[in-house]
């Protein structure tokens, strides 16, 4: 339990949202706060009633994000735990493919929180998602990790349309970091 109380506090990898939308972000390039203005992205969000989270700061030595040419490269994000919503455990075990498909949603959000940073801000940035690597934390004879990181790829399909489908792998593993049910990576091409 501790263990648990200890990531609440630090947000590891995005684990936490806050209830706060994210009205100002920090410009990567500059460290400078702006405003953003509602655009066709932030919109589509408030139509489909997310609420994206804060992106978190790296809690080990890492970036949670690059930018490399035209691609932003989104480190390995994690899910938000609610009472409703458990974000901890093994699938095939401790949570159902429903937990683990919501598990995996959440993730996207965290996903979108950190993209939002990388692009100062502004989701109209987004051309599409590239690529998702998805990491599920299940029992050696669960095959159904596809339908779990669909709770990602249908959440930036309904976000961005069709730019939101990317090439992907979901893939079954033995551990994730803090016990987390999934962790996903993610490429996205983005304008300057």
């Amino acid at each position: 339990m501790k263990r648990r109380r200890f990531i609440s506090t630090i947000g590891i990898g995005g684990l936490l949202a806050s209830s706060m939308s994210f009205a100002t972000s920090v410009n990567a390039n500059n460290g400078n706060f702006q405003k953003n203005a509602a655009g066709r992205i932030d919109r589509r969000l408030k139509e489909l009633g997310i609420i994206l989270p804060q992106a978190t700061k790296a809690v080990a030595v890492y970036a949670p994000y690059r930018i490399v040419g035209n691609l932003a490269y989104i480190a390995g994000q994690g899910p938000i735990d609610s009472p409703e919503h458990p974000a901890f455990g093994r699938l095939g075990h401790d949570l159902s493919i429903q937990q683990g498909y919501h598990a995996a949603r959440t993730t996207g959000f965290n996903i979108l929180a950190q993209l939002k940073a990388a692009c100062g801000g502004d989701l109209d940035r987004v051309v599409q998602c590239v690529q998702i690597n998805g990491y599920v934390k299940c029992t050696d004879d669960f095959t159904d990790s596809p339908k779990v990181i669909n709770g990602a790829s249908e959440l930036f399909r309904d976000v961005f349309g069709e730019s939101g489908l990317a090439a992907r792998a979901a893939m079954g593993i033995n551990a994730l970091p803090f016990d987390i049910a999934c962790e996903i990576v993610s490429v996205w091409e983005i304008s300057r």
